[in-house]
């Protein structure tokens, strides 16, 4: 972003997209690339078909894999338009999607609100899709429709849900040992503590794949400095070399000796398992957690509690990222890609999402809540009256601070509670001077 907030015009070639985002000609070697279906006539073959698309899912876990399947079912029931799916792993999904963008991508495909749409939107890899929030426009909210606009004013993405960000944990483990639900970050730690002495790992945490240990950076800075100064830091208006940042890690370091020591070796999939098998005491993460909890007896048994409190802004600012749809620029000359965008942004699609993964909210009205578990209805509210929503770290910043630079000195301090951040800021500057 440019110091006034506006978003920049992007007109970088392939190579200096590539060197952006951190992936360079050695870094694509020996690897696999994602690459679209092949079984379509969609656009990506020169075909304005309506009577089919291909769809690149970054949704690989069992759970969400399931789900869409769900939902492409039920429009090709509908509509008669045939989807073939291309389920890519999720961090590989992630990691390589400016080459997938440039190269033969699916007509339409899974993908995050906030600023890492905003960017491929203006580098003109998205296809805009006014015409299809002129249909489902009244089934979002104004903060939705704000989160799916891009720099240019133009429509580009149809959220399908989003899920709130908290600390999880089993309610018959904590009625067992006497544990209460802490407001307070004082009263947090003193948990924490308890519940090692107690033989637990008080703090599930899990840090393998790079990303989750945001979530705990986010919360921290927010619960400290606010949520203005965490959209201004990942805009880089606010500095990185300065007492506030200084503060977010002296702060976390308090967590440290609880979060688990392992968690460089670990997925979040792999904590997952460890908390529902009672082996550790709260694991701060996004709802998506249950979807690990395949036993119904587990799963009615766990609950969560926002990010307590530190300095400012209470609990009233909440980590609660929006996943849903977009259309390659190639996509969008595919009809039937436009028609299952809309199907996403009804109540009749993403009940059809939810029915097979109710561990997130959908975000369209109408959607049917008369299934909702206390857990759900839970979630759903904290949502509802959060005063402030961030959108996750590697969403709210520039693609390359959060692959290249965060992620690194995360693992790094999560390994030895060391950060330089006169150096974070030195990176900061000419990654978005670049720009």
């Amino acid at each position: 972003m440019t110091s006034n907030g506006s978003m920049p015009a992007f007109g970088m070639d392939r190579r200096s997209v590539l060197k952006t985002l951190g992936i360079g000609a050695v870094g694509l070697a020996g690897i696999p690339l994602l690459t679209a279906c092949t079984g379509g006539s969609g656009p990506g073959t020169g075909s304005g078909s309506a009577t089919s698309l291909t769809f690149g899912s970054g949704s690989s876990d069992d759970v969400p894999k399931a789900a869409y399947k769900a939902v492409t079912d039920a429009f090709t029931k509908k509509s008669g338009i045939t989807v073939a799916t291309n389920v890519v792993p999720h961090n590989d999904f992630q990691n390589k999607i400016a080459t997938y963008l440039q190269g033969s991508p699916d007509d339409a495909f899974t993908w995050f609100s906030g600023y890492r749409m905003q960017y491929y939107a203006a580098q003109g890899q998205l296809a805009p899709i006014d015409d299809v929030w002129e249909k489902i426009g009244g089934n979002f909210s104004p903060a939705m429709k704000k989160a799916s606009t891009g720099p240019d004013g133009k429509m580009y993405f149809v959220p399908n849900y989003n899920y709130p960000w908290g600390f999880f944990y089993r309610k018959s483990l904590w009625a067992e040992k006497g544990y209460q639900v802490p407001t307070t970050f004082d009263a947090l730690t003193t948990l924490a503590a308890k519940m090692k002495s107690d033989g637990l790992v008080p703090i599930e945490f899990a840090d393998k794949d790079g990303w989750p240990a945001m979530g705990t950076f986010d919360y921290i800075n927010m619960r400290l400095n606010g949520y203005q100064f965490h959209m201004d830091l990942t805009a880089h208006k606010e500095s990185w070399d300065q007492p506030k940042v200084a503060a977010i890690f002296d702060t976390w370091k308090a967590l440290l000796p609880f979060q688990n020591p392992a968690a460089l070796g670990m997925t979040w999939q792999d904590a997952a398992i460890s908390l529902g098998a009672k082996k550790s005491g709260m694991y701060l993460l996004g709802s998506f957690v249950t979807q690990q909890f395949t036993d119904p007896a587990v799963l009615a048994d766990i609950d969560f509690f926002p990010f307590p409190e530190i300095a400012v802004e209470g609990q009233d600012a909440v980590e609660a990222p929006i996943d849903g749809l977009l259309l390659s620029k190639k996509g969008g000359t595919n009809q039937g890609a436009r028609d299952f965008l809309a199907f996403m942004g009804s109540a009749e699609g993403q009940d059809a999402y939810a029915a097979v993964d109710p561990s997130n909210i959908a975000t369209v009205k109408g959607a049917d809540t008369s299934k909702f578990s206390p857990l759900n209805k839970k979630c759903a509210d904290v949502i509802a009256n959060a005063k402030s929503i961030s959108q996750f770290f590697d969403r709210d910043a520039l693609p390359a601070m959060a692959t290249n630079v965060m992620i690194p000195a995360l693992q790094g301090f999560v390994k030895d509670g060391t950060i330089d951040i006169k150096n974070l800021e030195a990176q900061a500057k000419a990654l978005y001077a670049a720009q």
